[in-house]
């Protein structure tokens, strides 16, 4: 089985299908050290296809996610933003409704083929498929029930026309029931209140829903209230929603919302554009359910990634079991574009669930050495082989340290997973500013994540439904215990974690340094950060990890079974 699965939209990605039916994905920002990068993934094929020891014309289907987009990298979608509100931003989307369009998505589809058998694949052996229905593959074919009815929804800011899906997922196929048209996306409304705010869209969404918590509940309740005037549902039992009368398509809502947010705190902003999308989102789910009789969720595309509406939907009484995709924004769509293509070729019933999300390459202990060696020859680092690297990185947690950590295959998707992560002590609530200081540079107000082991969970988490927690795309309330043990690892306001509950069979290295953590500390748990320094993506090869360990205040991080440090200075 040869399938590759690809999206060269916004946050790059590529996926293989192994022969033997497992999965391997690699972002390319990774590689290519260029944070959401938007093109062709050409460096993530070239790891893929060595992975798969195979040549670009022996691969069976290329799947590609969605239609071309026009490449745009971090000041072309500001661009695009800021313009949007204004006459050019409307001519074009004008433009797009004329058959100028089909001319100009001819041509790109023309372009982007050319690109590919420019690579060296078949033209035969591309195809495309429909951007909303990969990431419903995710979904469906994602979590482990096929026999029974799932309710699939889909949500994001928009692809292919559309910016919402409803389908049932049963048997092994899916059948879609609605769609909302992009036209009226409030995952793209997100997008320009970031823009407004001086943020950057597609990127810093998860600032809004980080400040949100800090917002007065009474102003959060106006902007919402206000925003909900915007849109309507299309009939009393409809999960279909759309724009209210005088509404401009939400790409180009700059203007409205101006009047909307005039003299408004900006923290209520925030508050409030986060509660308008928990309340629509839930209504969403409330109806689908009610229509479909349905009460098993999978959930996929961008807005998903907003971990608090997540929680919201979790604790609805008509939801009975919920899986969200992991990283469930467009760069998961090259898995769905390849499990759609194996679906068609060899039957869903091939298809596994998601397990594990380390997915990307990993480094034997020769190409450590050898990415090290230049750093490590001029003196710039000084590296050590501890009897174990887990027990050495154990102790200095529990000394205060805060330590890298660079082990195992690479995970895919925006979250650490442990293995490409800065890790610390999570009952140490000065960690935050120590981090945020000498690392991340991130905003005040942002929290921090906990890794905890499967054995600690219900200690530390409310999860009345048993929900499965192993991607860091849920969060929960905190037990009193969780409250005190991992107060630097949760929402300091709510008291809220965004957790990664790590079993010994998903990530057993990883889950043997949290025990022996414990060992010293009693705390099945640590705080997880994702190791990169402000603006670049995660690590991707060992010098990577050196390069933030020599650029930041950071003084450890281990790297396969290396302890690697700066010298004294």
């Amino acid at each position: 089985m040869t399938i590759l699965g690809i999206s060269d939209s916004h946050n790059a990605a590529a996926a293989a299908l192994l022969p033997d039916g497992s999965l391997r994905a690699l972002q390319e920002e990774r590689p290519r050290r260029i944070k959401n990068f938007h093109n062709i993934p050409t460096m993530a094929i070239e790891w893929l296809l060595k992975e798969l020891s195979i040549k670009p014309a022996d691969v069976e289907c290329v799947a590609l996610a969605g239609m071309p987009s026009v490449p745009l990298d971090r000041a072309g979608w500001i661009e695009m933003f800021r313009n949007a509100g204004s006459w050019k931003g409307q001519l074009r989307t004008e433009l797009g409704k004329t058959p100028l369009r089909s001319v100009v998505e001819s041509k790109r589809l023309q372009e982007r083929e050319a690109a590919y058998t420019a690579l060296g694949f078949r033209p035969e052996a591309l195809k495309r498929y429909d951007h909303h229905t990969c990431h419903a593959a995710t979904a469906y074919y994602g979590q482990a029930e096929r026999k029974e009815p799932v309710l699939v929804l889909t949500v994001d800011g928009g692809g292919d026309g559309k910016s919402a899906t409803v389908s049932i997922g049963q048997d092994n196929k899916l059948r879609q029931l609605h769609e909302v048209p992009y036209a009226d996306s409030f995952g793209t409304l997100y997008a320009v209140v970031t823009y407004m705010l001086g943020m950057v869209p597609l990127e810093h969404e998860y600032k809004i829903m980080g400040m949100a918590p800090y917002a007065a509940p009474a102003g959060s309740r106006r902007i919402a209230d206000k925003l909900h005037e915007l849109f309507h549902w299309v009939n009393d039992k409809s999960p279909v929603w759309t724009r209210a009368s005088g509404v401009p398509h939400t790409l180009h809502i700059k203007p409205k919302l101006e009047e909307l947010f005039y003299e408004q705190r900006f923290d209520n902003i925030m508050g409030g554009v986060q509660l308008f999308t928990e309340e629509l989102l839930c209504e969403f789910v409330r109806r689908a359910i009610a229509e479909t009789g349905i009460h098993r969720l999978a959930l996929s595309g961008g807005v998903f990634m907003n971990v608090k509406a997540n929680k919201r939907i979790m604790e609805m009484d008509e939801v009975e079991s919920l899986f969200i995709f992991p990283s469930c924004g467009d760069e998961t769509n090259a898995i769905g574009a390849a499990w759609l293509a194996q679906a068609e070729r060899h039957g869903a019933e091939t298809i596994r669930p998601i397990g594990p999300f380390y997915l990307g390459p990993e480094w034997s202990e020769a190409e450590i050495e050898a990415d090290l060696a230049e750093d490590k020859a001029n003196g710039s680092i000084i590296v050590t082989r501890p009897e174990n690297i887990n027990q050495a990185v154990a102790d200095l947690l529990a000394q205060g340290h805060v330590v890298g950590r660079f082990a195992g295959r690479e995970e895919f998707g925006a979250r650490s997973l442990g293995n490409r992560a800065i890790l610390g002590d999570p009952r140490d609530a000065e960690i935050i500013r120590e981090i945020n200081e000498m690392v991340k540079s991130r905003d005040f107000w942002m929290p921090f994540a906990s890794s905890v082991a499967a054995e600690y969970a219900d200690v530390y988490l409310k999860n009345p439904k048993s929900v499965a927690a192993p991607y860091m795309i849920l969060s929960f309330d905190t037990t009193e215990a969780g409250g005190k043990l991992l107060k630097a690892g949760i929402h300091p306001y709510d008291r809220t974690c965004r957790p990664q509950v790590v079993t010994k069979e998903i990530n057993p290295d990883y889950w043997d340094l949290i025990h022996r953590f414990a060992e010293h500390s009693g705390v099945g748990a640590v705080l997880n950060t994702s190791l990169n320094l402000h603006g670049l993506p995660l690590v991707h090869f060992p010098r990577d990890a050196v390069h933030v360990l020599k650029n930041s205040g950071l003084n450890w991080v281990a790297i396969g079974p290396y302890l690697v440090t700066k010298p004294a200075s």
